[in-house]
């Protein structure tokens, strides 16, 4: 099988970053982002979804996390992409259900050429640590924006925000990992009746 591996660097006057990934890993997971709540989220993906992931970031933290999360997750979204190639053979969908105690969160995307993102999750505080929940959504909004996924985020049920997050993330991981996979089904074909995605 062809290796489905990337690396994809982004630089720019507020982040300096480089991305690697291998689709079909073992979860191997390395993160210097500076942030340590979005590197343990970060980690959650690599983990569920058995990626290794490689990220190394160095953002304008001096103002705060946005550039650095937001631009992680446009790099993550084109290593993505690049690994998967012309998307013949793979799974395209991918959908996860994942509970942590209290907390039940559903991932659903296709890796369908189309950025799109609906993102229904209301934390029960605005902040876990120092870390502000609201650049959840800016990392997803890159992603999507530069893997051409659409992405469907929705938190069921939750008391805890920190648990509301990982579950999000760990779902991710699981729903990303089942779009990439291989159908041996498939074989080479395009998974579109279209012909194109």
């Amino acid at each position: 099988m062809t290796q489905r591996t990337a690396t994809v660097e982004r630089n720019t006057k507020e982040t300096q970053i480089t991305v690697s990934v291998n689709l079909d890993g073992t979860g191997e997971a390395k993160f210097v982002t500076g942030v340590p709540f979005f590197d343990h989220m970060l980690d959650q993906v690599a983990r569920h979804g058995l990626f290794d992931l490689d990220i190394n970031a160095n953002g304008d933290l001096e103002i705060d996390a946005h550039h650095t999360v937001e631009d992680v997750g446009i790099t993550l979204g084109q290593a993505f992409a690049k690994a998967i190639g012309d998307k013949k053979g793979i799974r395209r969908y991918g959908h996860a259900y994942v509970p942590l105690d209290e907390s039940l969160s559903r991932v659903v995307l296709d890796i369908s050429g189309r950025p799109g993102i609906e993102y229904v999750v209301d934390y029960p505080r605005a902040r876990v640590g120092d870390f502000d929940l609201d650049l959840i959504f800016e990392f997803f909004q890159g992603f999507i924006n530069h893997a051409g996924v659409t992405l469907h985020i929705d938190n069921i049920r939750g008391r805890n925000a920190h648990h509301v997050a990982e579950t999000i993330f760990k779902a991710f991981g699981r729903a990303l990992r089942m779009a990439t996979e291989m159908d041996p089904r498939m074989g080479d074909v395009l998974p579109s009746t279209k012909g194109a995605l």
